[in-house]
């Protein structure tokens, strides 16, 4: 190979380097984006757990809880709470579980199990598990108090929501009338 075809390749590869080069320049002209002066977005944060407090506080009045509990037996209760109970015991001196206990809770301050710690939400909700509280929570504990630790789903059914607020009653020293 002569001088003159080492001189080609040299040429050919340094022409494709310049033209890479170059149509990225060009790019860069054409397709300018404009960076910010801080990386990242602000994000505004108003006092989401009043707003939340006030929100369930306005579903449960328009919710006829006498009606919702008409539905829901004990024993069914029973049945429907095994879903609860990987994480939630319902015995007298129950442990707490990845979830507080459940014995005595219709009628107790929501986050007051004294070993067992709450999410921020509900350890400052300031209010005690009424059925109507209870009834709210069930359907969907993740909409109805943000920032809650608890991910279930919920129960989308009225009577399973009642009967099993019914069977929760029912673990207690001392159940409490029903509405």
């Amino acid at each position: 190979m002569d001088s003159f075809e080492l001189n080609k390749i040299i040429a050919a590869i340094l022409m494709v380097a310049l033209i890479v080069i170059g149509l990225g320049k060009l790019a860069d002209g054409v397709f300018h984006v404009k960076k910010p002066k801080n990386p990242g977005y602000q994000v505004e944060v108003e006092n989401q757990l009043t707003s939340n407090i006030s929100q369930a506080a306005a579903v449960i009045e328009k919710i006829d809880i006498s009606a919702i509990m008409a539905l829901g037996d004990v024993a069914s209760g029973g049945k429907i709470f095994k879903k609860c109970a990987a994480c939630h015991s319902i015995k007298k001196g129950g442990k707490n579980k990845i979830g507080p206990a459940l014995y005595n809770v219709v009628g107790r301050a929501v986050g007051d199990v004294d070993d067992y710690k709450y999410s921020k939400a509900l350890a400052s909700y300031g209010k005690e598990w009424t059925f109507g509280e209870l009834n709210g929570f069930l359907q969907k504990p993740a909409s109805y108090l943000k920032g809650t630790k608890m991910s279930y789903a919920g129960l989308r059914k009225e009577k399973e929501r009642a009967s099993v607020i019914k069977y929760l009653n029912q673990n207690s020293d001392s159940p409490k009338l029903l509405p």
